[in-house]
């Protein structure tokens, strides 16, 4: 199925992965030549067609051909809703897909990057780590390195539940905050994602709760390992992720081309749950991230990219910027 949406076009396909499930996917592409790529890692519960497609529309709009997967148990791909089995099959099924998509002939000398969010940003720093050279850059939105210390139960609570995981692994009875209210600032839009029917909003499930933690943990142990250009964008006052960690992730990383921007007084959904003038300085900022090292650019194995370290705070209307380097 394709769709024309002002100049972009909007197809979506299944897919299957290694352990017989069918995968929805779906992309978003520009009438000219796109100068770039860029694939889709949504967060926890959500899904890319409805949830992410300002964002697909938005990219394409400046040119980039946007591509998305559903995770298993997420959006319309098979799998128990909101059930996370194996974190690694999940990663290793979005390096399939992606890889598939790059290693086709006409996108072959492009450049790839990743965009992540919340979750996803946690599946494209694993997605690098799989593969160290081989993505071009990713930007990083509120990504989950670790998990905020005010949605992670009580340690006990954490050991108990590790081990009925082992007996019950697709209950849900994790005790955690409503994410749709602490997560989406404007109200509408709080509405709108619950009542999006491929977005799960039910307690996180026991198994799914224990791989989020893990690969938190993992990544948090980790951070000195991220070597992939990147741009962090994360807002000042998000309880869901924690910006210090973000902060942590900048200064820790072996990167040599990376940017931080925090938006003070911004909430976790930079790119859809916040006041329109919020979203399009979010987006002016990734765009203009991505625009600098694509255009002129070749694929990652083909040149050496200046380094650059960008280490900034914005005011959220965009009316200061304080560089500290």
């Amino acid at each position: 199925m394709a769709q024309d949406l002002e100049n972009v076009t909007y197809e979506e396909e299944f897919i299957s992965n290694p352990r017989g499930l069918k995968l929805f996917t779906c992309r978003w592409t520009p009438i000219q030549d796109p100068k770039a790529l860029i694939f889709l890692c949504h967060g926890y519960g959500m899904e890319c067609s409805i949830s992410m497609k300002g964002t697909g529309i938005r990219l394409a709009k400046a040119g980039f051909a946007v591509y998305g997967i559903d995770y298993e148990g997420h959006g319309k791909s098979s799998g128990l809703e909101g059930y996370v089995p194996s974190f690694d099959d999940l990663v290793n099924d979005c390096s399939d897909y992606f890889t598939s998509v790059c290693e086709k002939k006409e996108n072959k000398k492009k450049l790839k990057y990743l965009l992540g969010e919340s979750m996803g940003g946690a599946v494209a720093l694993l997605l690098h780590r799989k593969k160290p050279k081989y993505w071009d850059g990713a930007v990083l939105v509120a990504p989950m390195c670790k998990i905020a210390d005010e949605l992670k139960p009580h340690p006990i609570v954490i050991n108990i539940l590790n081990k009925l995981c082992r007996i019950i692994p697709t209950w849900k009875i994790i005790p955690t905050q409503d994410i749709i209210d602490i997560a989406f600032k404007e109200p509408q839009v709080r509405e709108e994602v619950r009542s999006n029917p491929y977005c799960y909003k039910g307690r996180p499930r026991l198994k799914t709760g224990n791989q989020l933690l893990m690969a938190s943990l993992e990544i948090e142990k980790n951070l000195d390992q991220v070597s992939l250009p990147f741009i962090i964008v994360h807002g000042g006052d998000d309880t869901v992720t924690d910006p210090s960690v973000s902060k942590l992730l900048y200064e820790s990383a072996a990167s040599t081309d990376k940017t931080f921007k925090l938006y003070p007084g911004m909430w976790h959904a930079l790119t859809s749950g916040e006041p329109l003038e919020n979203i399009e300085l979010v987006f002016s900022d990734i765009i203009g991230w991505l625009d600098e090292r694509t255009i002129g650019g070749n694929s990652n194995s083909e040149r050496d990219r200046k380094a650059q370290h960008d280490y900034q705070f914005l005011h959220s209307q965009g009316e200061k910027t304080i560089v500290v380097a």
